[in-house]
């Protein structure tokens, strides 16, 4: 008969939560991710606990066969990973069957970013909207814009983070760190404009009375703020408007603008991790590709054998 393993997701993805800090989002991403692991498993005679280095590979081929992309089926095989060392670390199994599986191979894709003028005619367009919401859609791709933070971080920043004009902003990424990032003068002038409007967005109690809230961002949802799929799809329709396919703007575009730009006009690797909250330089590095271009404008520039004439 076999052993019952229906509590072992749950209990893994609480340890998630407890130990490691993973979001809301994360923890969902996971839970989808064994439980498609599971049911091929159950499809195939077996558990998490009796399941084989066969039985994994197995289930990866059928990602492959529907056409999942590598990055895609890399991100759930570490699912598949973390799982099985839980089982093992926690004296459910004896070993490891996802120890010996290969990720699959992975091209070399750039992060995709936006010019500084595609980014200069998103702000312009945005700042030509009328009324309450134009003030916050300018105010929210400032502060994208001007600190890099993850959409996550964005709709979820607290009302008291904002408070007396701050010149840093204190934003709560991944597993609770706190970090401090800057803001520039545009992007404080903009939440400036918008504070004065917020209310505006507040929940309204049974009384017609405006409530409170204590995110920067309210809404009448019940989230209790805007959501990652409402500031995507105002995103989408800002780009459209300022003439760029809605295809090459998301918000996570707008991260990458942001360190793309900054190391283009000079900032360093380290610097740039802080701000954007990358635990491993490793993960930054995915912009030196900025750096090499600027690298070899500054040769071609300054360098004299470069300036001399071709013979």
């Amino acid at each position: 008969m076999a052993p019952n393993t229906h509590h072992l997701i749950p209990a893994f993805l609480e340890m998630m939560a407890a130990e490691r800090g993973a979001s809301r989002h994360t923890i969902d991403a996971y839970r989808r991710d064994l439980e498609d692991y599971t049911a091929s498993l159950t499809a195939r005679g077996q558990t998490a606990i009796t399941a084989q280095g066969v039985d994994v590979r197995a289930w990866m081929a059928s990602l492959a066969d529907s056409g999942m992309a590598a990055r895609t089926q890399a991100r759930r095989l570490s699912a598949i990973r973390q799982f099985h060392k839980f089982l093992y670390a926690d004296g459910y199994r004896n070993e490891d069957p996802s120890a010996h599986i290969d990720s699959p191979r992975l091209g070399s894709q750039l992060p995709k970013f936006l010019s500084t003028s595609e980014i200069d005619r998103m702000i312009d367009t945005a700042n030509r909207h009328d009324g309450i919401k134009g003030l916050r859609l300018v105010a929210m791709v400032e502060l994208m814009y001007a600190t890099g933070m993850r959409v996550s971080e964005l709709v979820g920043l607290p009302h008291a983070a904002a408070a007396r004009d701050p010149q840093m902003l204190i934003v709560t990424g991944k597993g609770g760190k706190e970090r401090l990032v800057p803001l520039s003068q545009p992007a404080r002038d903009a939440l400036k404009r918008y504070l004065e409007v917020r209310e505006a967005f507040l929940p309204v109690d049974g009384g017609g009375l405006t409530g409170r809230s204590p995110w920067l961002f309210p809404s009448r949802g019940k989230e209790g703020h805007l959501t990652r799929q409402m500031f995507l799809n105002m995103v989408k329709d800002l780009a459209l408007e300022a003439g760029i396919p809605p295809s090459r703007v998301s918000p996570h575009v707008l991260r990458h603008s942001f360190a793309s730009h900054l190391l283009a006009n000079g900032a360093d690797l380290r610097s740039l991790q802080q701000m954007l909250g990358h635990s491993d330089i490793s993960t930054t590095q995915i912009y030196t590709h900025v750096l090499e271009s600027r690298l070899r404008g500054l040769v071609q520039e300054h360098h004299p054998l470069a300036q001399r004439p071709h013979s």
